[in-house]
């Protein structure tokens, strides 16, 4: 008797259908294969099982969010681009003293940039899992929570709450908006980026490796559609939903394919967010996704949430 495929986390949907089958081509934390699936009716992707209690081994100590790394051109200009975007989101977030909260934010680098952008900003807080990473952020002026957002605790309320690359890596992505919800003060607003599962990278790199699935860090990616009924399932409001650059992806995708056909060397020691093809491939797809952003859906999503009421859904 055949196991039937597991149902989808997001619309609990039955008719899902194994996608890929893929391993950690990026760190080399692991040996092990991962299955992933996709739902037909949302179109949400996900991993099956989830490697929930392997935290520590798939976030090895050199994940780029553990560490400060040396900045290159490509990496000033997102940082200029990041300051300017924000720039314009805490334009619209009334107060004198604002705290803002980054959850998955590593060493708080992200934080830094908003403290140049605005002097409102008072107090910073990351959320996330890595000791070492706690050592640089509170050096830095921020507060730590060493765990998961779903057991930080606080009796602050958040102006603005930042989910980069977060939601993806959770293995109840409702819980943690619900929680985010309850954080969020009155007129805040929560920013998220998380990759779009409906995308040309996406599908083109299926059957080799697609940068996407970070595997085995991105446990549930999901679509427009299948974002849209977790946003509302969470009782937040979608301010605005965006399609933006998905530079990197498209650069995990093709370094893998020539590593594993032995043309370029990646390993645990020189993973291939460090490797030198990295940042010129980022720059080249970068511009690339920006010139076809108005004609087609690139592979990830930014979304900005609120309470409802507070502010009317312009997307």
């Amino acid at each position: 008797m055949s196991i039937p495929n597991p149902y989808c986390p997001v619309c609990r949907h039955p008719g899902t259908t194994h996608w890929a089958e893929a391993r950690d081509y990026e760190y080399f934390s692991t040996e092990d294969n991962y299955q992933y699936y996709h739902c037909s009716r949302c179109g949400t992707l996900f991993i099956n099982p989830i490697p929930a209690d392997q935290l520590h081994r798939i976030y090895p100590s050199n994940y780029y969010s553990f560490v400060n790394g040396k900045k290159n051109p490509v990496t000033r200009i997102k940082e200029w681009l990041d300051r300017r975007f924000f720039r314009s989101v805490l334009r619209q977030i009334p107060g004198e003293n604002l705290h803002v909260l980054d959850v998955g934010g590593g060493t708080g680098w992200m934080l830094d940039q908003l403290k140049k952008t605005d002097p409102r900003i008072r107090f910073t807080q990351v959320v996330d899992i890595d000791q070492a990473a706690r050592q640089i952020a509170e050096s830095n002026g921020h507060a730590y929570y060493e765990g998961t957002m779903e057991s930080f605790s606080t009796e602050k309320k958040f102006h603005l709450i930042l989910m980069l690359n977060l939601v993806e890596h959770v293995a109840d992505p409702l819980a943690v908006l619900q929680k985010a919800g309850t954080l969020l003060a009155p007129e805040g607003t929560i920013v998220i980026k998380t990759p779009n599962t409906d995308s040309w990278d996406a599908r083109l790199f299926r059957k080799t490796y697609w940068g996407g699935l970070h595997c085995p860090r991105h446990w549930v990616i999901f679509s427009e559609k299948s974002f849209r009924l977790l946003a509302g399932n969470a009782g937040l409001a979608i301010r605005e939903l965006t399609y933006t650059q998905g530079a990197p992806f498209w650069a995990f995708s093709i370094i893998t394919a020539l590593s594993r056909k032995k043309i370029i060397h990646t390993s645990a020691e020189k993973p291939v967010i460090f490797h030198p093809l990295f940042a010129p491939l980022s720059a080249f797809f970068a511009l690339f996704d920006f010139i076809r952003r108005p004609f087609s859906r690139t592979s990830q999503l930014f979304i900005r949430l609120g309470h409802p009421g507070n502010n009317r859904d312009r997307s």
